[in-house]
């Protein structure tokens, strides 16, 4: 029996027939939410009722980590990057760091979401445009030290954590969105820097998403495809437990492995649980019906991922979100 799961995508604000067949396939256990899916938390709501009527153990998840990348932005707080948040002295940048987290969680578990796909942990160097202000920052120890806090802030408020992207896309200037990065440094340089938070962090995160980078001095394959970076160093090495989410197996740096087919077998036998396939339906079929014909299922470890504790809707009267968010105000950071 191969273990793994997909998660895909939606074309818009609420479901039609067609997706509502894909979501009825066991082989689809989660799904992704981008902008064009979001109109307000009251439409997002009414959204996740309707996939939750579909499939009421669905692992729902967007991309919510503040500044540049936040899909939802109407009627909720306008988040602050994580380089922002970094910029905090430190005196005071970890409680800074945990507020952000525990309220962009709140909002979003309000709506009914279960985790964003955060903290990234890739390093600052200011080489990548696809990480830039997204990062807490170079120096490894501290990234670590504030993506602790930011962990305890989802866990807080009820959300699983899902580091990225193993093991770090700092350094490598290429957009794996657009091309395939290579990062020509030594295992030993990332162990002693790129790698640190994943180290520290492996107990306390729920999830991690690999990174769409070739490390050409550790494997001749993207880190995701790796069973050198997934299974020997990550399981075996960093005793990682929990869940490993793919990038986007629709993103240029996973075309290297080949077609839709390959990609999803390989990262399937490099360890990924849950394999993402997004903003293209026909790639979606694609590896739907390849999900089908391997027999592909969904490792019970996923449901790790679900919602600890939902959010009330009455969160905003709360003394925890007046005291988070006048934290966030004090440093002008909402």
């Amino acid at each position: 029996m191969k273990q793994g799961a997909l998660m895909l995508d939606l074309p818009g604000l609420w479901l039609e027939a067609e997706d509502r067949r894909l979501l009825r396939q066991p082989e689809v256990a989660g799904l992704i939410l981008f902008a064009r899916n979001t109109e307000s938390p009251r439409q997002v709501a009414e959204l996740v009722r309707a996939i939750r009527k579909e499939r009421p153990d669905m692992l729902i998840a967007i991309d919510q980590e503040g500044g540049r990348v936040q899909r939802l932005r109407r009627d909720v707080l306008r988040l602050p990057a994580l380089a922002d948040v970094a910029a905090v002295a430190d005196a005071q940048a970890d409680a800074v760091a945990r507020a952000a987290a525990w309220v962009m969680a709140t909002e979003m578990l309000a709506c009914g979401i279960d985790i964003s796909f955060a903290p990234v942990l890739d390093l600052d160097y200011g080489r990548s445009q696809v990480i830039g202000n997204r990062s807490l920052g170079g120096d490894p120890d501290r990234v670590a030290r504030l993506a602790s806090a930011y962990i305890d802030g989802l866990h807080a408020a009820g959300m699983a954590a899902t580091g990225k992207h193993f093991p770090g896309h700092g350094w490598a200037e290429a957009d794996s969105h657009f091309a395939l990065p290579v990062d020509d440094r030594s295992l030993e340089d990332i162990r002693q820097s790129d790698l640190v938070p994943f180290a520290a962090l492996a107990g306390k995160l729920d999830g991690i998403m690999p990174a769409h980078v070739v490390y050409s001095r550790v494997d001749p394959l993207p880190a995701g495809f790796s069973t050198r970076w997934l299974q020997d160093i990550l399981r075996a090495e960093l005793g990682f437990d929990g869940v490993i989410f793919s990038d986007d197996l629709t993103m240029a740096g996973a075309h290297a492995v080949g077609g839709m087919a390959e990609r999803i077998d390989a990262a399937q036998a490099a360890g990924c649980d849950m394999l993402l396939i997004c903003n293209d339906r026909a790639a979606a079929e694609e590896g739907l019906v390849h999900a089908q014909k391997q027999g592909l299922q969904c490792p019970a470890r996923i449901a790790r991922m679900l919602t600890l504790k939902p959010a009330g809707a009455d969160y905003h009267a709360t003394p925890e979100w007046r005291q988070a968010v006048s934290l966030l105000r004090e440093f002008v950071l909402v």
